[in-house]
């Protein structure tokens, strides 16, 4: 134990854990001396360029690296800088030679990756379809070319700094990250206060020193460079690139993990003064502490919901507007989330990279997003520019740029990421469940980003339509957690109160669905895919329903947890998966109910039919040692269930969709506590069927298709 580290982090006594500590800890003996390691920097001879032909690639992939140095190091920080400079936003000379320029991708990176004994500088890019890496390479050498020549300014760099202010302060704001990072400190630097001098290192980065770095580690040095392409296209592949004789996996049978030997092994133990075989008792029951929440409105009919909660000095706040991708035309779906898109890029003053600059310098986060029910605006700032990024989301809102040139780009992305979505075989499979379960007509059964056609045909006067017709504060709600006071919150919003005029907003309901009578099987075909993505489900019931938050309950030994039984055996026992589960997921206006997993390809069929069998098993009837199960993990979680601003946004978004009242936290821990085995299993028989689902499959049709058929509910469809 002499070279490991113990953090522990939370509401404890210092005196009662240190005691624990030594009783479980102190009996091991050390082992031998382990000498700290020494930087290993790494120097290449010459550049390297290797490329792999990927079967499931539709588009080229390029990423150059440069060795750099290892973390805390006083260039990584410098060098972390650099790499927001090159690449992180819309004035960086990445994004305007790749993407705005040379419309070579939708999107470039640039990462210092500073690791323990030696660190990597990457540069990564998704081309656009059809694009030769050679042409990106030298796209990439030409934003060198301008960084050099035109340089950066001090405002670049406080906007940097600003950023990794904010990041940091999210990152210590739970209880895990606080602990991880104080582990962390002292395995890797000796000092688990050594936060101080990485923060003070952050900041006393200079122009200078982000040149510096560039000359030594970058500018005319040597790379390393892949590209992987796809299947059959190795001319798209970086000038001067080798196979790289990447080995594919070749999965042949099906077969349990088994440990073989070792059996008669004799293993000396530690000598202990107690019995390590008893695990000790667990804790009492803790209550849900919930901050107080207060209300408020505007006069134009828009509700706020706030908490105030100061450990880190952060504020996050959503301006969440009903509508979404349900208020889409279905022949012309995506209109929503372009718009969402759209009012990310610039104001009808201030063109994009304005925008981002200004949003930048103020340390803050802010994105406009669609789903299916909401259009969201997500900001996540540091509490002493609150007012600041809040003057920033009114123009956003109230002054759209509608900028051609800013609508062509956005459409290319969301292109991308659906053509990147076409070949996803989890995104294949949940689809297909989706539109069996919800039906083809139905807007929800559609992606939320649109199709391919949808996107292509937009145009910006539908944007605009949609905009006039369904933005208003009378289907809008303000929910804001972090170190500002509700008369503060209150006070800024006046002027949106007044520039912001309401409108009738029609939102539709969305009829439910009927369970299938019986179980069917469908078959998404992804030629020589080494694994199978299983989703079986049904309808189910949305959230509002009384019922939801027992079904959750009943659901949990099943699979909503990584102890619920479809883990245990498919992942801890077979070995064919890394993860499994079994979950109600539920919005507004409808619910479902999915069982999922990933497994090896040979082993889809037996995979089906354990999920099958441990839901009918599960409907016979639970034992009270599951329910106390769940009881325990359920009310135990709730310690760390609300420690950080964006768990406490998450459940004030459910409340106020939703309409629960605002002690329903309470109301559901009250109800765990009472849980009882016929709750249970009346949960269950109303909602969990294995016969009653439909059974997809997204996976290699050549040699899992006809297995199917084994499952006895017919001929399996193929939709693919």
């Amino acid at each position: 134990p002499n070279n490991a580290t113990l953090s522990i982090a939370g509401d404890f006594n210092p005196e009662e854990v240190k005691a624990l500590v030594e009783k479980y800890f102190g009996e091991i003996p050390a082992g031998a001396d382990v000498e700290k390691m020494n930087p290993m920097p790494v120097t290449l001879a010459e550049t390297k360029r290797l490329y792999h032909e990927d079967n499931f690639a539709n588009t080229a992939q390029y990423t150059m690296a440069f060795p750099t140095v290892e973390m805390y190091n006083p260039d990584a920080y410098a060098l972390t800088a650099l790499s927001d400079i090159l690449a992180g936003g819309k004035k960086s000379p990445m994004y305007n030679v790749l993407v705005k320029e040379k419309k070579l991708t939708s999107r470039v990176g640039a990462y210092n990756m500073a690791q323990l004994l030696a660190g990597t500088f990457r540069i990564s890019v998704s081309a656009n379809p059809g694009v030769s890496l050679t042409d990106v390479e030298k796209a990439i050498f030409e934003a060198f070319e301008r960084f050099e020549a035109e340089g950066f300014t001090e405002r670049d760099l406080e906007k940097v700094k600003a950023g990794q202010e904010t990041r940091f302060y999210n990152m210590i704001s739970s209880i895990d990250g606080k602990s991880k990072q104080l582990a962390e400190y002292n395995m890797y630097a000796g000092d688990p206060a050594f936060y101080r001098k990485d923060m003070e290192a952050m900041k006393a980065v200079t122009v200078d020193d982000v040149k510096r770095v560039y000359d030594k580690y970058i500018k005319g040095k040597n790379f390393v460079a892949t590209s992987f392409v796809p299947r059959g296209k190795v001319e798209l592949a970086s000038e001067g690139s080798v196979d790289a004789g990447i080995v594919e996996e070749n999965v042949l049978t099906a077969t349990e993990v088994k440990i073989e030997g070792g059996a008669a092994e004799e293993i000396k133990k530690t000598p202990t003064s107690f019995d390590r075989s008893v695990q000790p008792p667990l804790g009492p029951d803790v209550s849900v502490n919930v901050p107080a929440i207060w209300k408020s409105s505007l006069a134009n009919g828009m509700n706020i919901f706030g908490i105030k909660h100061s450990e880190v000095p952060l504020v996050q706040y959503n301006v969440v507007i009903e509508g979404g991708h349900m208020l889409d035309d279905f022949n012309a779906p995506g209109v929503a989330s372009m718009l969402a898109a759209m009012l990310n890029e610039g104001t009808k003053n201030r063109t994009p990279e304005e925008l981002e600059e200004e949003i930048e310098l103020l340390g803050a986060m802010i994105r406009v997003s669609a789903d299916d029910e909401d259009i969201t605006v997500s900001v996540n700032t540091l509490a002493r520019n609150f007012e600041k990024t809040l003057a920033l989301v009114e123009e956003m809102l109230l002054e759209p740029r509608w900028d051609s040139a800013a609508f062509e780009l956005v459409r290319t992305r969301t292109l991308n990421g659906l053509r990147r979505s076409s070949i996803d075989p989890t995104y294949l499979g949940s689809m297909a469940l989706n539109k069996l379960i919800l039906g083809e007509e139905n807007i929800y059964s559609t992606d939320v980003s649109g199709t391919p056609e949808s996107v292509k045909a937009m145009t910006m006067e539908q944007l605009k339509a949609f905009y006039e017709k369904n933005f208003s504060p009378s289907v809008t709600r303000f929910l804001v957690v972090g170190d500002v006071e509700q008369a503060r919150v209150e006070k800024a919003l006046s002027s949106l109160d007044t520039r912001w005029s309401p409108k009738e907003v029609q939102i539709p309901q969305i009829a439910p669905v009927p369970v299938p009578e019986k179980p069917a099987v469908y078959f998404v075909n992804i030629p020589d895919a080494k694994q199978s993505n299983i989703f079986i489900g049904a309808p189910a019931i949305p959230r509002s329903h009384p019922d939801y938050y027992p079904a959750y309950v009943a659901n949990y030994k099943l699979g909503g947890s990584f102890n619920g039984y479809v883990n245990l055996v498919l992942r801890e026992e077979k070995g064919f998966t890394y993860g499994a589960r079994t979950g109600f997921n539920a919005l507004k206006n409808y619910g479902t109910f999915v069982a999922s997993s990933a497994v090896r390809s040979t082993a889809t069929l037996e995979s089906v039919e354990i999920f099958r069998d441990l839901m009918a098993r599960y409907r016979e009837g639970v034992t009270q040692e599951d329910v106390d199960f769940t009881k325990n993990a359920l009310l135990k979680g709730n310690a760390l269930r609300f420690e950080t601003q964006r768990a406490l946004m998450g459940m004030l978004n459910t409340m106020s969709t939703y309409g629960l009242h605002e002690d329903y936290i309470a109301q559901e821990e009250n109800y765990v506590k009472q849980l009882t085995v016929d709750e249970v299993n009346t949960m269950v028989q109303k909602y969990i069927d294995p016969m009653r689902m439909y059974y997809v499959v997204a996976g290699d049709g050549a040699t899992q298709l006809k297995e199917m058929k084994k499952l006895g509910f017919g001929e399996p469809v193929l939709i693919k």
